[in-house]
């Protein structure tokens, strides 16, 4: 069975944490058969463990199932990296953790990071080499649809998405605060790659249908204390704030607060994209956790004979609920696993190159849990679409799901 990963503290530039193991019903590794490494590359320590531990799982899964079938004479296995620092997603140690996996020419392809920020510092590593990166839930635009981070190859996307992107997302909440009918809007951010850029598409966004903003602030992710915004904030009288961040990054301390500071969160709501989307959000907001909206950058999994399998399985070997992007880890390592199959197949049955693997991945098309998957030119999904999410009676609650046309 796979052990539950432990990642704890500052690490080395080299400190290198292997996820392997195997379960019952696997096909075992023969002493001949030449591994292949898919590495893992999450935030799973610290705060953005309840974001990022689940997508990691649902990988882990996949990796294991695709050992049952693999193509003779390989075996796939996991290389799981934390990059989180003191907590908190660390870009320096992203980019730490992929040199590592570019150093080792076994590792194929890499599922993560999971933050926008920690995959700005990655793509302009894994771009000059053509190793292929899949992100389960880093939304930035500018991470796939400019060539900004791809320094060596701006011509040769190696990113992809099986998540939406923030400028969709911007839309997205938007259209929930329509739905909502609010028209006074204050704003936060967290100052970073995904919060600010999320923020400044709902604004746009919002301002576009008519909606007033009443203000726009940004914060940092180590503040505590958000009490003297909130009570200027209240002076206002918002009919909600919208919060461009993660939990980790003050999400769920400024819905703390804000009761407070005297914003009554059963009048005043709050809303979010994806970041909000944790059970640790839940429990650092309290009391204040209910009238909070947000959406998830993937498809809402129905209720399907697949979808149970997966989720029994999911359950059986990490003793865990599923998470938001658990279905996405898992699809994400499906999809890399599709492609190095294919480009084996395509290299005669023998090991193929990381840019091999590369070209294999620009035309997978699979079909998923979370539906069809195929990617554009850039490297985004080609089926973006968006779950709207509330808490009531602090329990997360699905509400609807939106496609944003691209």
């Amino acid at each position: 069975m796979f052990g539950t990963l432990h990642f704890k503290g500052t690490r080395t530039a080299l400190a290198l944490l292997c996820v392997m193991a195997l379960f019952g019903g696997s096909a075992p590794a023969s002493a001949a058969d030449q591994v292949i490494k898919i590495g893992l590359d999450f935030s799973v320590s610290g705060a953005d463990t309840a974001d990022d531990q689940p997508p990691q799982f649902g990988a882990m899964l996949a990796i294991e199932e695709a050992n049952k079938n693999a193509p003779k004479g390989f075996h796939f296995e996991p290389m799981g990296l934390d990059d989180a620092v003191a907590g908190i997603h660390n870009p320096q140690q992203g980019a730490t953790n992929i040199r590592a996996m570019i150093a080792d020419p076994a590792v194929l392809a890499v599922v993560g990071p999971g933050f926008s920020n920690v995959s700005a510092a990655t793509i302009p590593l894994t771009n000059p080499v053509g190793l292929v990166q899949i992100t389960t839930q880093a939304t930035n635009p500018t991470l796939t649809k400019t060539p900004k981070y791809r320094t060596a190859y701006p011509d040769r996307p190696n990113y992809f998405r099986v998540c939406a992107t923030d400028d969709l997302q911007g839309e997205a909440d938007a259209a929930v605060a329509k739905s909502l009918h609010l028209e006074r809007v204050y704003i936060i951010d967290d100052n970073e790659t995904y919060g600010r850029g999320l923020a400044e598409v709902f604004e746009k966004k919002f301002r576009g249908q008519g909606g007033t903003v009443l203000g726009h602030d940004h914060v940092t992710a180590q503040q505590q204390d958000f009490k003297a915004l909130l009570t200027k904030i209240a002076s206002m009288a918002p009919q909600a704030i919208f919060f461009g961040g993660t939990t980790s990054t003050g999400g769920g301390l400024i819905r703390q607060q804000m009761p407070g500071s005297g914003l009554d969160s059963e009048h005043v709501a709050f809303l979010g994209g994806d970041g909000l989307n944790s059970k640790e959000f839940v429990k650092l907001a309290g009391a204040a956790a209910d009238n909070v909206y947000y959406t998830v950058a993937s498809p809402h999994l129905g209720d399907t004979p697949r979808v149970r399998a997966f989720e029994a399985a999911y359950r059986s070997h990490f003793h865990a609920d599923l998470g938001a992007y658990s279905a996405n880890g898992y699809v994400a390592a499906h999809a890399v696993i599709a492609a190095i199959e294919s480009a084996i197949k395509k290299n005669g049955g023998n090991l193929p190159s990381r840019v091999q693997v590369l070209d294999a991945m620009r035309q997978t098309k699979i079909e998923t849990l979370i539906g069809p998957l195929s990617f554009d030119k850039n490297g985004d999904t080609t089926n973006p679409v968006f779950s709207v999410m509330h808490v009531k009676d602090g329990k997360q609650v699905f509400m609807s799901q939106l496609t944003v046309k691209v």
